[in-house]
């Protein structure tokens, strides 16, 4: 089943929303990643597989502070 994983992390500029999205994009398992809130700054991955703390750790390295905010199930049908 596939996984939404939600997290807020501190992007300065548009080189950091784009390197957030990159990294969340050559993760495996990884099916749709995009941007949420209100001053797009939190990074939505949906997939089956992922693993959502590796994930925010290689955010946390190449980006900056990242946070994971919620893991939830979603229906593919």
């Amino acid at each position: 089943m596939a996984k939404k994983i939600l997290m807020s992390v501190n992007m300065r500029c548009q080189k950091c929303r784009s390197a957030a999205l990159k990294i969340g994009g050559q993760t495996t398992g990884v099916t749709f990643v995009g941007l949420e809130g209100e001053e797009k700054d939190q990074v939505v991955v949906i997939g089956e597989g992922v693993d959502a703390a590796g994930l925010v750790l290689r955010l946390r390295k190449k980006v900056g502070f990242a946070d994971l905010i919620s893991v939830t199930d979603v229906d593919t049908s």
